[in-house]
């Protein structure tokens, strides 16, 4: 039995589509990939061959000379790996909108996979988001999560206050029928109201339920700097957290915010590590910039100024007493992330002017102080920011960690609107052109393993991640040396560089910088 003859009869065991054979008896696949630097995703080094692919499936993998196709893909001594699978991401809103569905900011940096519902925001009803991610047919595949904050709202408003046992049962509930219509996990973030107001304990109780099904349980923890209980006080918390529930934890886009606690990367993966070593499931995954981006209302306002929504919170800034109170807290906060010059405001609909425009400068311009800038853009309906918070050697620390997975946090927007962080647009390309090619902080290997079969493993996505028979076919096709990020701080909307094909369950969803032939993607589910 030859090459291709082993790879199919290992196929056939797993019950997949198997290649047929033209008139000349060569074997014939969907679409043939040849001359290619696989890297499987595992963090095994390169080797050369071809990849055979009939429907949606891997089925052969290797030396495939005598191999035909409907589709002849000459790599051309390029690498081929697994589809990036970005584990956080908040582009479900903008993929159920029929102008951002087909996401090519995300296949241009080879994102095949997104996970959504992060932070604990988004749908409550995930059987109904999953029919209308299904309506929109998305580019890329979608995984679902629970949001503890959304369902949190849900069952008590924006109260700051302790869950009842009635309010728990409820809870349990909205989280059972998630999980039931197929959530991946359980999203939590207690650094943002009303998140915050819950209790370690009410999220261990939520946690169990998503444990009971197989699921994982990702934070934005309760403190990424020294707010309330520190970076390490959080970090703790998600471990406790995963430890008694008996799920994976997942400490995402994890960093060392403010210039108080750079340098904490190394207490902070002491106490991953040692969480590891005596059997707690405990991961991360990371951005590679050295800016955040949130509302300037998370950034700043105390979170018991924002019991209630916004409207209490702008009646509180608007009241002497209180506004006194939520004014010096906002100073403090301010101090906290690096100062006026570094919180770059994103997007402000109503008055589009400020956008890209740091805090001192606004202040400037308003002839006021960057604390009564702020209001009064909190006033007028609030605004996204850039922060720039982070340090180089901390990014670093974190990222040549085997646990740490690769997230873009990203928001799918339409191009142009507004200044986001660029992470949207260039993260994955970012961090092999910057962080593997010119500074060498980690491995292509490495790299690539944080992608793909990492966090597939995480999540249990099965047979995604890897290239292997069996898998499913997402794949990319590149050149590192043309792969680029073009993005910059004033300048985000502009699309990856470099990523020749990218397959989504084996359809050429994006070719030489345009939209493939179709859009592949769909709405997966952990059962």
């Amino acid at each position: 039995m030859n090459r291709i003859g082993r790879a199919m009869a290992g196929a056939a065991l797993t019950g997949l589509f198997l290649a047929g054979s033209d008139a000349a008896g060569q074997t014939r696949f969907d679409v043939l990939i040849r001359g290619a630097r696989i890297l499987d995703g595992t963090g095994n080094p390169w080797v050369r061959g071809d990849i055979g692919i009939v429907k949606d499936r891997i089925v052969a993998v290797g030396r495939l000379a005598d191999a035909t196709a409907a589709r002849v893909i000459d790599a051309a001594d390029r690498y081929v790996t697994p589809g990036f699978i970005d584990v956080h991401s908040h582009a479900g809103p903008g993929l159920e909108a029929p102008a951002l569905a087909a996401a090519l900011p995300l296949l241009a940096q080879g994102i095949t996979t997104v996970v959504v519902n992060p932070d604990g925001g988004g749908a409550v009803d995930l059987a109904a988001q999953r029919r209308q991610l299904t309506v929109a047919r998305p580019g890329v595949n979608v995984a679902l999560l629970a949001p503890h904050g959304s369902i949190r709202r849900e069952v008590i408003g924006m109260a700051d206050r302790p869950a009842t046992a009635a309010d728990l049962e409820r809870m349990r509930g909205l989280v059972r029928a998630a999980m039931e219509a197929g959530a991946f996990g359980l999203s939590s973030g207690p650094y943002y109201a009303p998140g915050s107001y819950a209790s370690t304990e009410e999220l261990i109780e939520l946690a169990r339920v998503a444990a009971a099904a197989g699921g994982v349980y990702t934070s934005h923890i309760r403190d990424e700097g020294d707010y309330t209980v520190g970076l390490l006080g959080a970090i703790d918390e998600v471990i406790r957290i995963a430890e008694v529930a008996g799920l994976p934890g997942i400490v995402t886009h994890i960093k060392a915010l403010g210039p108080n606690v750079w340098g904490f990367s190394s207490p902070a993966i002491r106490r991953i590590e040692r969480a590891r070593a005596r059997g707690v499931e405990v991961f991360a995954d990371q951005y590679p910039y050295d800016a955040s981006s949130t509302g300037l209302s998370a950034a700043l306002v105390p979170r018991w100024a924002e019991a209630g929504g916004d409207t209490a919170m702008r009646r509180r800034l608007a009241d002497p007493v209180e506004g006194a109170r939520i004014r010096q807290a906002m100073a403090a906060n301010l101090v906290r992330r690096g100062g006026p010059e570094r919180q770059v405001i994103g997007r402000h609909r109503p008055d589009p002017s400020i956008e890209g425009k740091n805090l001192a400068e606004i202040a400037s311009l308003r002839q006021t102080t960057p604390i009564e800038a702020a209001v009064g853009i909190l006033m007028a309906g609030g605004a996204g920011i850039v922060s720039f918070n982070m340090d180089e050697a901390d990014i670093a620390a974190f990222m040549r960690q085997p646990w740490t997975m690769t997230s873009s946090d990203g928001t799918l927007v339409p191009m142009n609107e507004g200044v986001p962080h660029p992470r949207a647009y260039g993260t994955f390309p970012r961090k092999l052109r910057r962080y593997v090619v010119e500074r060498e902080v980690v491995s292509l290997e490495a790299a690539v393993r944080s992608m793909t079969s990492l966090p597939a493993s995480v999540f249990r996505m099965a047979d995604r991640g890897v290239i292997r028979p069996g898998a499913k076919a997402d794949l990319l096709v590149f050149d590192l040396d043309r792969l680029r990020d073009p993005t910059d701080f004033q300048r985000p909307h502009r699309l990856a560089e470099g990523m020749g094909i990218v397959l989504v369950d084996g359809g050429i969803a994006y070719e030489d910088g345009r939209a493939g032939s179709g859009r592949f993607g769909s709405v997966l589910s952990r059962r």
